[in-house]
């Protein structure tokens, strides 16, 4: 076929998908294409549109390296990752909701016994966090394992500021499911905004940050892993977070407490915080989501 105009390329193009081998990206690759030629009819999109969107692109890409995902943060504040995670989590069922994993996350988190501090040499208000991981029929899990990280009180991440890993850890619970530790109060912080993500937020009028959170990741055998977050109740970017994160469910509430005595017998001698969230992850044979 020749003579491709804005009425008739669309099918063209789909119907050279027609031998792909692989059903499920013939699937994605046809209605990818549905969707973009009728979002550039939709707006009539100009030539110095489209160059400005290959630049933003190639521009994305540049800005990616080891310890930089520009694609991901891209996708974070489109709220693209935000959604790829609810249609993958549907119908929770009393599992604890989901959010995003966040750029942060390391494999090499130091093993920590129950009780230890994460926070190494890093100032902040003293933060004492304590739960129960269960399954949703309420079985604790005992050995469950359990990756926290966060912010210092700057609003920065370890990775991003030297080879040292701190503010994380990897723990595993007690016989009765339990988790606690110490760190500090984590502060609300902005997404690096120094790239064409960036450049992108203030075109539109918007700001890069994403309220006070502790990250968890958690694990246990037969249940699918938790990815979620715990915010600080009272932040004031919750109803703004830059990439579309916060549930009602993972806000919590960071108690402020004289000084004196902390729940595991330390002695505190200024005023210190805590929290105490209890996790509900899904068994793996639980057919809790459904696609349409």
């Amino acid at each position: 076929m020749r003579d491709f105009d804005e009425n008739n390329i669309t099918q063209s193009v789909i119907e050279r998908f027609a031998n792909t081998p692989d059903p499920r990206l013939k699937t994605i690759l046809n209605s990818l294409v549905t969707h973009l030629h009728d979002f550039i009819r939709d707006v009539d999109l100009t030539f110095d549109e489209w160059q400005t969107a290959i630049k933003f692109l190639t521009r994305t890409g540049q800005q990616c390296t080891d310890t930089r995902q520009e694609f991901i943060l891209l996708s974070d504040t489109l709220g693209v990752s935000m959604l790829v995670d609810a249609v993958n989590h549907r119908q929770r069922n009393g599992a604890t909701q989901t959010t995003v994993l966040g750029p942060f996350f390391v494999h090499e988190a130091p093993a920590l016994p129950l009780g230890a501090n994460i926070a190494v040499n890093a100032e902040g208000e003293p933060l004492y966090a304590n739960g129960v991981i269960r399954s949703t029929n309420g079985k604790p899990l005992a050995n469950a394992t359990v990756d926290v990280w966060q912010c210092n009180k700057d609003g920065f991440y370890d990775v991003q500021l030297s080879p040292q890993l701190n503010l994380r850890a990897s723990f595993k619970t007690d016989q009765q499911g339990r988790f606690y530790f110490w760190s500090i109060l984590p502060t609300s912080y902005p997404i690096p905004y120094d790239g064409p993500v960036g450049d992108l937020l203030t075109a539109t009028n918007r700001h890069p940050y994403r309220p006070a959170h502790l990250h968890f990741m958690i694990s246990a055998p037969e249940h699918e892993t938790l990815v979620t977050h715990v915010f600080v109740k009272g932040d004031q970017y919750l109803d703004s977070d830059a990439v579309f994160g916060v549930k009602n469910s993972l806000i919590e509430e960071f108690k402020q407490h004289a000084p004196g005595t902390a729940p595991d017998g330390k002695q505190m001698p200024h005023s210190w915080r805590s929290f105490t969230y209890d996790f509900s992850l899904k068994a793996e044979h639980e057919n809790l989501d459904h696609h349409p």
